[in-house]
């Protein structure tokens, strides 16, 4: 039975990152987000509909084919708990409760059903899991695990920010919960718009601050004033989705917003290692004294907080911890794949890519640039001609295969370079990616090879867990080092994965001595990763790259082809 899991986002709410996931008796065969085909950022407040028409594309099916719609959402217990908040705040958060209830209670069961009837009809059974249920499943079911404990962290679910679960054979069973406002994601985003980033966007970059800051005491001692860390956090009167949090946090510490983008002062470095860390020893906390207490070794995360790599490397070396999966798609997209999961017939298959989304035909690609006269090759080996390029300080766009679910490119929509000097670094941030200079970049790395780089090496296919450096073997991979504490957050790469991607690693092994590769995904500053051929053409144009890899076709930038050049390349699905 087809399953098409959902997580729609609801008008009005600020709600983000919609997805759809298609499972056939619990296998995945599709997978995406919204913003890779309306390409807007994160896709707030949309449902889904392009990423389930691409996904019933892809699949040869109709709507009608479908045996159960399953949403990653419980919308009225939402609202119920919406109400029973109201009447315990201020007469403006009353307010805020209030309206968040009618949303949800009146407005998102008819939108869901009236966005689905545009697609196809009949409408298949819908099917409700709450949220964190569901962000549960995504990460119990996928993990090979047969025990677990799984902690979902997120800005909120329908009364829950995090939950404890316990994964066995049968099921999930809820442990504890934290309910909102107490969110450690809420947290978080208010940080990242204190320090001049947008919520539920920046927060990555808040990560990548923090370790150029240091401990300051006087900074924790003033934040201790108003939350608490640990198993029995409490951290409401800083959650930015409830209001007023920056506002707190601006007369705690007499300091406005951070409003231009200017260089970081010291004091912001300070206050985002601080920040950080607090999350850290909280989130470590929770895991240790419930791995004790359930005698459990093996843990899962997943919820938007669990995309902090730096975080999940904290709970990768608790003592308590044997086995760590972190689902990829952790952030609300991946509540379409839990969702699913929730209501497939055999949910348990063990995860070993994210490649779930369209791809495309070589041969559409090169009657179109032939048609356009843009110059191409097609070489006989091209593995070995780009190893060669990259070897020689090209930037690389790379567009293969299909597209990756989740906010990671893995080797299918990525941007390459050489990984062995700081200039590869910067000339990716400054010319390709249009970004903060100080903002690292992570490797693309042959598995066998990762004992010889990594501190307690082991597998990590999606670039979601962080690792200390061998320090004999730092200034061999200089440029995917974060600059400020010498780590990295790696992507393993088996060839069983990604068969063409490994034999790119493998030739530029050959030519360097270095299995590894600078990988970044493939879209400009602000724009979501690239998802067609048209859009890799587009941005290869715009963007400080060298050459362009779309399937079996090479492209070059030659004289009088700037940015003005506009192809319109026909998108044909394999």
């Amino acid at each position: 039975m087809y399953v098409l899991g959902i997580n729609p986002t609801t008008e009005g709410t600020g709600s983000h990152d919609p997805g759809a996931v298609i499972l056939d008796d619990g296998d995945i065969v599709f997978g995406a987000e919204e913003e890779r085909f309306n390409r807007d950022k994160h896709a707030r407040e949309t449902f889904p509909e392009l990423a389930i028409r691409a996904g019933l594309e892809y699949c040869d099916i109709e709507l009608a084919d479908i045996g159960a719609v399953s949403i990653g959402w419980e919308p009225r217990e939402k609202a119920k708990y919406d109400a029973r908040l109201s009447l315990e705040q201020s007469p403006l958060q009353s307010a805020y409760y209030l309206a968040e209830k009618l949303k949800d209670y009146k407005i998102a069961p008819s939108k869901i059903r009236g966005n689905l009837s545009d697609i196809g009809t009949p409408i298949p059974p819908i099917q409700y899991h709450a949220h964190h249920r569901s962000h549960a499943a995504s990460a119990f079911y996928p993990s090979g695990f047969d025990e677990s404990l799984v902690v979902t962290l997120d800005g909120r679910g329908e009364r829950d920010a995090t939950v404890v679960w316990k994964g066995g054979s049968n099921g999930l069973d809820r442990l504890k919960t934290y309910d909102f406002p107490n969110s450690l994601g809420g947290f978080y985003s208010a940080v990242t718009v204190f320090l001049g980033y947008r919520a539920n966007n920046g927060e990555g970059k808040i990560m990548g601050l923090a370790p150029y800051g240091t401990p300051n005491p006087e900074i924790k001692a003033k934040l201790r004033t108003i939350i608490e860390t640990g198993v029995d956090y409490d951290m409401s009167s800083l959650n930015f989705h409830t209001g007023g949090a920056v506002g707190t946090l601006e007369s705690l510490f007499d300091r406005s917003r951070r409003s231009t983008r200017r260089e970081f002062t010291d004091w912001e470095k300070d206050f985002a290692h601080v920040a950080q860390n607090m999350l850290e020893e909280t989130v470590a906390d929770i895991v240790e004294t419930y791995c004790r207490r359930e005698n459990i070794r093996k843990v899962c995360l997943a919820g938007g907080v669990a995309l902090n790599c730096k975080m999940n490397k904290r709970i990768m070396e608790l003592d308590v911890v044997d086995e760590i999966f972190v689902q990829p798609v952790a952030h609300d997209a991946g509540g379409a794949l839990g969702a699913g999961l929730l209501s497939a017939t055999n949910p348990s298959r063990e995860m070993s890519t994210v490649y779930w989304g369209p791809d495309y035909a070589t041969a559409g690609i090169t009657d179109t640039l032939d048609q356009y006269k843009i110059e191409r090759a097609e070489p006989n080996n091209l593995e070995r001609d780009i190893a060669d390029r990259l070897a020689n300080g090209e930037l690389i766009g790379w567009f293969q295969g299909r597209l990756e679910m989740g906010p990671r490119a893995l080797g299918n929509r990525s941007i390459l370079a050489d990984p062995r000097t700081i200039d590869s670094r910067d000339r990716v941030n400054e010319f390709v990616k249009h970004r903060e200079e100080w903002r690292p970049f992570a490797p693309s790395m042959l598995e066998a090879a990762a004992d010889d780089y990594l501190v307690n090496a082991e597998a990590a296919p999606y670039m979601i867990k962080t690792f200390d450096v061998i320090p004999e073997k730092q200034d061999e991979i200089a440029a995917v080092l974060h600059p400020a504490d010498q780590t990295t957050r790696p992507q393993t790469v088996r060839e069983d994965q990604n068969p063409r991607y490994y034999r790119l690693l493998r030739e530029f092994e050959e030519l360097t001595s270095v299995p590894v590769l600078l990988n970044t995904s493939f879209n400009d500053s602000g724009e979501p990763v690239v998802n067609t051929p048209t859009e890799a053409i587009r941005d290869f144009f715009s963007m400080g790259l060298d050459t362009l890899v779309v399937e079996d076709v090479v492209l070059e930038k030659t004289a009088g082809m700037g940015k003005s050049v506009s192809v319109d390349v026909s998108e044909t699905v394999d």
